[in-house]
């Protein structure tokens, strides 16, 4: 019996020997696939090329930190693409911050507050989204977020300043321009005093012409010529009529002693008309302008007769003088004012 089983039992034994020899690389492969794996997992290694189980022999590795931060860089998702619009938006409010210092600095103004704008947060905001492209795309939302919102805080300081900056300008402006106004209504006042003056002394020239000759008739003659061509004289003559009317038709007469001829009356009717309607007590409460001719203020009129604040003779002799002086005549007046609103 022995004899029998034991040819038997060897050749189970030698069956047995084939089939773990067969075994054995399936069984090495598989360990060298686990251990790749730990690898991986332990040294941050990624496969480069996919390979099937029967062809792991040809499999090829390299580091994730090679391959990764070119594959987020090249990303085209959307939180990639808001990180970005995030980053220039950032870069035109810096530079906007930048633009209202200089500005502010180069008009010499005082803008009745600080101007700076402080970027600090912005730019490290920025920084740190900047350095946060090669991560993955799950930790870029929350630094955008804080990227747009110092954005923001920056945006709404370079608006307050440059509002500022523009009052500013603007109230320089107009003081200048009041300036200029003054300036030139000076000057004006000044000349219709010289022209006044001039008046007179060419009435008391005449005067003294006629009184030399010996003629009382011709010394009320002289007298009555000196008085329709010297403005305080032609002020006191008239009828009196103060009405708008009655002003103008005093003004009329008066036309030729400065040497205007009637070409001039009509832009004189435009002018007054609408400074005060021809109206001697017309006063303008905003800025103290007085009479027919609108002087500033209404006391100037007093060179031309005490009595300027009940004659409309005497405010027209004074605004004759003044339009002489400043302008020349009352149609160069009357285009100032149509392009300035003022004369």
């Amino acid at each position: 019996m022995r004899s029998d089983s034991t040819p038997l039992t060897n050749r189970r034994a030698r069956r047995l020997a084939t089939r773990r020899t067969r075994r054995r690389p399936v069984t090495a492969m598989g360990a060298l696939v686990v251990g790749v794996v730990a690898a991986a997992a332990l040294t941050g290694t990624v496969p480069a090329a996919t390979a099937s189980p029967a062809d792991l022999s040809t499999a090829t590795f390299s580091l994730a930190s090679a391959t990764t931060p070119v594959a987020l860089a090249a990303s085209a998702g959307p939180q990639i693409s808001e990180a970005r619009a995030a980053t220039a938006a950032a870069s035109t409010s810096l530079g906007a911050a930048t633009q209202v210092q200089g500005d502010i600095a180069a008009s010499g103004l005082d803008i009745g507050q600080p101007a700076t704008v402080d970027t600090t947060a912005l730019e490290a905001a920025t920084d740190r989204l900047e350095k946060a492209y090669v991560l993955p795309e799950t930790f870029l939302p929350a630094l955008t977020e804080n990227v747009t919102a110092a954005s923001a805080t920056v945006d709404q300081r370079v608006s307050e300043l440059r509002g500022g900056l523009d009052a500013a300008v603007a109230k320089k402006a107009e003081e200048e321009a009041a300036a200029e106004k003054a300036r030139q209504e000076a000057e004006a006042a000044a000349a219709a005093a010289a022209a006044e003056k001039a008046a007179a002394e060419q009435q008391a020239a005449k005067s003294s012409s006629s009184s030399n000759s010996g003629s009382s008739s011709s010394n009320k003659s002289s007298g009555g010529g000196g008085t329709s061509s010297a403005p305080p004289a032609s002020s006191g003559g008239g009828s009196g009529d103060n009405s708008p009317a009655g002003a103008q038709a005093t003004a009329r007469g008066m036309l030729a002693g400065w040497g205007w001829g009637d070409d001039q009356f009509s832009c004189l009717v435009s002018l007054w008309n609408k400074e005060s309607g021809w109206n001697y007590k017309a006063y303008n409460a905003g800025s103290g302008a007085t009479g027919i001719p609108q002087a500033l203020p209404g006391s100037k009129m007093a060179s031309a007769g005490a009595d300027w604040q009940t004659n409309a003779a005497t405010q027209i002799a004074w605004g004759f003088g003044y339009i002489s002086g400043r302008y020349g005549t009352p149609c160069a007046a009357w285009g100032h004012s149509q392009s300035t609103g003022w004369y």
